[in-house]
């Protein structure tokens, strides 16, 4: 993998190898620490420039994968960062907590469901005190399990995606507009699937098409105060998703073959983006997606 940050200039598709995953398996919601091999998130590589200097920002899914990567970016860039995690994961939220102290800067962890309502009220709030307020909020968890055929996916599992994908961006910003100022920043995670949905990914796929869509219509509600609404819509990337459940084994066998790449992305490779869209560098950029999937085309 590559040595450089993120200003070197390179042969994209070469940037990072092939990551050619044994197949491997672990329970929900998956431990980055035990991957083989384990997701570059830019800890040796990310080169922050001051651009989110003094910023507050709340990321859910912070623990690892690329909301891990987005919150070792942030802090590098200046920012006081709360990642929210599932208790599970808090072996992978310790070590995001160190790289963001070692970066000099403020970091908390809530291990919290939020799938529940009240627990993403609270966790908003908890995070605006913990950081003297709010300017960027990431929502960036995210639910995936693969299930080949309809009649195999569960009422209770395409109701859970569903509650964690879209019910719970849509708690946590609606609890979050009351501490967001004009000049806030408010990213999404979406993804290829969106456009490109697997077909044994129905309710995933569907979840994220729902973010696009919702976002869009929330940036043009919130222009009026000034907070601007974005998507990153990754492609294939390297995440503790595809090892618990996420794909299918012949899926996992193939992984580094599905982008136009022919590998897949690193986590690291997705940081830049959320900086972008968290920076005042694109205060002219509302109700966009900004696609990062190695080159897949999409509408």
């Amino acid at each position: 993998m590559t040595s450089s940050d993120q200003y070197t200039f390179g042969n994209p598709v070469e940037r990072y190898g092939r990551v050619e995953p044994p197949v491997q398996h672990q329970p929900v919601p998956g431990v980055q620490a035990e991957m083989t091999p384990v997701p570059d998130l830019g800890e040796k590589t990310y080169r922050g420039t001051g651009r989110l200097t003094g910023r507050k920002a709340l990321i859910t899914g912070g623990d690892s994968g690329i909301g891990g990567a987005v919150a070792i970016a942030f802090a590098r860039e200046g920012a006081d960062v709360v990642i929210v995690h599932l208790p599970a994961e808090q072996e992978d939220a310790d070590r995001i907590l160190g790289l963001i102290a070692e970066a000099g800067r403020k970091g908390h962890s809530i291990a919290a469901d939020i799938t529940d309502p009240a627990r993403c009220r609270a966790l908003v709030d908890e995070a605006a005190a913990e950081l003297g307020g709010l300017d960027i909020l990431v929502n960036n968890a995210g639910k995936q399990v693969a299930v080949e055929n309809i009649e195999d996916l569960s009422d209770e599992q395409f109701e859970l995606t569903f509650r964690t994908n879209v019910f719970a961006n849509f708690w946590i910003t609606k609890a979050a507009l009351a501490h967001l100022p004009a000049g806030a920043s408010i990213i999404n995670t979406a993804s290829l699937e969106a456009y490109k949905p697997a077909p044994d990914r129905l309710d995933y796929a569907a979840t994220k098409a729902a973010i696009n869509n919702l976002s869009k219509g929330l940036a043009q509600q919130l222009v009026p105060r000034g907070i601007r609404v974005n998507v990153v819509a990754p492609g294939p990337v390297w995440t503790a998703l595809q090892v618990s459940g996420g794909v299918s084994d012949e899926q996992m066998k193939a992984f580094d073959d599905e982008s136009t790449y022919q590998r897949s992305g690193q986590p690291a490779e997705l940081a830049p983006a959320y900086v972008f869209l968290a920076s005042a560098e694109s205060s002219y950029v509302s109700g966009a997606t900004l696609n990062v999937n190695g080159g897949m085309v999409t509408p």
